[in-house]
């Protein structure tokens, strides 16, 4: 006899981030997916809300009590950028993860309705699959992924004549390699990287972000810090997920470039990735054209283009994030030159809501 078809609906509702239990069949959905990222568990939403103070939600889609499917989201509020429901907050990816691509709109509009209740003009989701009738967002960033080689001479050779050169300069300095996620190696990292973003024009994260994921995903995030003369030069916060090593927040102070700091640093973050057992190096995205892109092109990765999905309130217009739109050209520049203590100071504040 079939079982009443109210069985097998499906349905949708908040989970309880708060109980350990939904939590753990959430991450375990999400480490059995192939699709699954780092942006889609617990431990990042939560890693935000208390790093940044932005709230998470995670809906779930669940059929005759299994579940299939879900979308993380982070309630985005500042009263410079506006508000916004965002898959994921801070993520360069996330949107829906579902069993069966027809779940992708029901998840999606279910987020669209809790945007509505939330005040939230705005939803966007980065990547995962596309719901039907939303707005493409596409043409702006691209992913870079490649496979590591098996040793590091073979990883060395993989590297195009030019930027190989680059990493071989790097190895007659003086330049040292740290490894860990205590507090010299958070302190380290976050005085190179509030320095790196400020010379780019850029306010910089509040710490406690940083910190909250080190603390959420424990041993798979840490910092690679590079030092010359034992000061930091250049530093890394990164997760090991599924396999991948993903760099994601990273930069060098201005010795750095001469020292060829940066290089030096990833290509020991690859070998390193790789005595944990990685096999795959994700270099996140860059905006297409910008250095960024061309630096990672440099080191022989093929540029993946990123589609992302969006939808606006009638008569609002969608967020303007983008630092280099002309809208922001001043501001930029007038960042480039505070003093770092004060960058450091102010940043944080506005930053927490950039995700």
């Amino acid at each position: 006899m079939n079982a009443p078809a109210a069985l097998h609906k499906l349905r949708i509702r908040k989970a309880d981030l708060a109980d350990p239990a939904e939590c753990r069949r959430i991450e375990a959905y999400v480490r059995g997916h192939e699709a699954g990222t780092p942006f889609h568990l617990p431990q990042w939403l939560q890693a935000v809300e208390t790093g940044c103070g932005q709230r998470g939600h995670m809906l779930l889609a669940e059929r005759a009590g299994g579940l299939r499917g879900l979308l993380p989201l982070t309630e985005m509020h500042s009263p410079l950028f506006g508000r916004a429901l965002v898959s994921s907050g801070f993520a360069v990816a996330g949107g829906t993860l579902v069993s069966n691509p027809r779940n992708a709109t029901a998840l999606a509009n279910a987020g669209w309705d809790l945007a509505e209740r939330l005040s939230c003009p705005e939803v966007e989701l980065r990547g995962g699959a596309l719901p039907k009738a939303w707005q493409k967002r596409e043409g702006v960033y691209a992913g870079f992924t490649k496979m590591l080689a098996a040793d590091e001479e073979s990883e060395l050779k993989a590297v195009p004549r030019k930027q190989r050169a680059e990493i071989r300069k790097a190895f007659e300095n003086d330049l040292t390699i740290d490894t860990g996620r205590a507090e010299r190696d958070r302190a380290a990292h976050y005085a190179v990287y509030a320095e790196s973003v400020r010379n780019l024009g850029t306010p910089v994260f509040p710490r406690a972000l940083f910190d909250a994921m080190l603390d959420s995903f424990g041993e798979e995030a840490d910092i690679l810090t590079v030092r010359h003369k034992g000061a930091p030069v250049a530093s890394v916060l990164s997760f090991y997920f599924g396999g991948t090593v993903m760099p994601y927040w990273g930069g060098g102070t201005r010795a750095a470039r001469h020292l060829r700091a940066n290089e030096r640093m990833y290509f020991a973050l690859m070998n390193h990735a790789r005595q944990r057992g990685c096999t795959r190096f994700d270099f996140g995205r860059s905006k297409i054209g910008t250095g960024p892109y061309s630096y990672k092109k440099n080191w022989g990765f093929e540029p993946a283009p990123l589609v992302y999905a969006g939808r606006t309130a009638s008569g609002a217009a969608p967020r303007e994030m983008n630092p280099n739109s002309p809208k922001y050209r001043m501001q930029v520049l007038l960042w480039k030159r505070l003093p770092l203590g004060i960058a450091t100071r102010v940043g944080p504040w506005i930053a927490k809501g950039l995700g």
